[in-house]
């Protein structure tokens, strides 16, 4: 899954920004630091990178210098500014940046900009994707446990994906409803995510007592707990 790398510490912008390029399918790592950015970007080697300029704890610049003095030619780096002008363009561009925004910007513009960088580079999906004893084929929609090939409803498929996407990373019930149901749905609450998580738990033989797979972090949400290995 074609992954992105948001360092932006305005809350309402990071949260419409991966909201709108999780729905078309792209995995969102989000930073609201320099620190935190530093952090994901070690971990979790993004293809693409989208940063703000300025931010609490420094400058977006230094972290695309850091980027590239690091050798690292080929993440995709996009900037967002609310300064337009030629000088800061100058800088960001010597900086190592290889497209601006300049803010404000409409998201289907920045979504155009993503795509457009994705399709040139040819990224791809995996072919498959292996956690435990599961063997997902993205392309094909297709997912087996051993032998036994399982389907899934499409609210099932994106919970899947997502805990692929993000292994040990723990989700609240209000972020998974806000990336992957009809938040103005009457029927999209807190309850739509226990249904459709033990509903997936049923399918994937995990039991809820002693989960192997998804298990429940109290008070606060979902893990899936196995590593995920993609090739």
């Amino acid at each position: 899954m074609d992954s992105i790398l948001l360092l932006e510490d305005e809350e309402s912008v990071s949260r419409g920004i991966a909201f709108t390029l999780e729905r078309e399918g792209y995995t969102v790592y989000t930073a609201s630091s320099v620190a935190e950015a530093r952090a994901l970007y070690e971990s979790r080697q993004p293809q693409l990178v989208i940063a703000d300029l300025t931010l609490p704890d420094g400058n977006g610049l230094d972290f695309i210098r850091d980027i590239r003095m690091r050798g690292d030619k080929s993440t995709y780096v996009l900037c967002l500014t609310a300064l337009d002008n030629e000088t800061d363009y100058v800088m960001g561009y010597d900086a190592g940046a290889d497209d601006y925004v300049a803010k404000p910007f409409s998201l289907s513009v920045l979504s155009l900009k993503v795509r457009a960088y994705f399709g040139r580079s040819g990224s791809k999906e995996p072919d498959e994707i292996r956690s435990g004893g599961l063997r997902v084929v993205p392309r094909e929609m297709r997912a087996f446990l051993g032998e036994e090939e399982i389907s899934f409803t499409r609210n099932e498929w994106k919970l899947l994906q997502m805990f692929l996407a993000h292994p040990k990373q723990i989700f609240t019930k209000s972020q998974m409803l806000e990336r992957l149901f009809d938040t103005e749905s009457d029927f999209a609450d807190e309850n739509t995510v226990a249904v459709n998580i033990r509903r997936l738990r049923e399918k994937l033989h995990d039991d809820a007592a002693n989960p192997r797979y998804i298990r429940n972090v109290r008070g606060i949400g979902y893990v899936w707990a196995m590593e995920s290995k993609r090739g």
